[in-house]
């Protein structure tokens, strides 16, 4: 196992931000998985989403987590939000590093993200129905792929990054 840190967890949890202020905290390289493919790709997520569909952003994400398996040791990586509801990714995340999921209420995801026209998985009618339907099917994935659970709502940066720096601590 590579000793990298992933953050998994629904969009809007916090996940590249965590990452960003814990890279700086643990003096790694963060990589986000989301920014590696618009990179790679040369166009956003959600032209990706527009013009060849989830199922094949869902390929480019596990072709991103086979390369960084191969490529990336000691960083700080931030996966999008679906990329652990997908059976196959499980053994590869756990094959990159340790898996903190971040842990968010649907209402806080709500507030964090009502207005961003970003997210392809949020258009349309009925935003907070769709956040609540997409969390209560990822869930069980996120927990069963990770090796710790944080919550995170209603908690500062700080506390969230605190817990991960303990945790990482404790293992050594």
């Amino acid at each position: 196992m590579k000793d990298n840190i992933i953050l998994t967890g629904f969009m809007g949890c916090g996940k590249t931000s965590v990452g960003i202020r814990l890279s700086y905290a643990l003096k790694r390289t963060m990589i986000d998985t989301d920014k590696w493919i618009e990179k790679k790709q040369e166009r956003s997520v959600s032209d990706i989403f527009a013009e060849d569909g989830e199922e094949s952003f869902r390929q480019m994400e596990t072709a991103c987590i086979r390369e960084l398996i191969e490529t990336e040791n000691h960083r700080i990586i931030s996966t999008g939000g679906g990329l652990p509801a997908r059976e196959e990714n499980h053994a590869l995340l756990k094959e990159l590093g340790r898996i903190y999921y971040l842990k968010v209420t649907p209402e806080v995801v709500f507030e964090r993200l009502k207005g961003d026209t970003t997210r392809p998985l949020l258009q349309g009618e009925d935003p907070q129905k769709k956040i609540e339907s997409l969390m209560a099917m990822r869930q069980p994935s996120y927990e069963k792929c990770a090796d710790y659970v944080i919550e995170v709502s209603g908690k500062k940066f700080e506390e969230i990054i605190e817990e991960i720096v303990i945790k990482e601590n404790s293992r050594l």
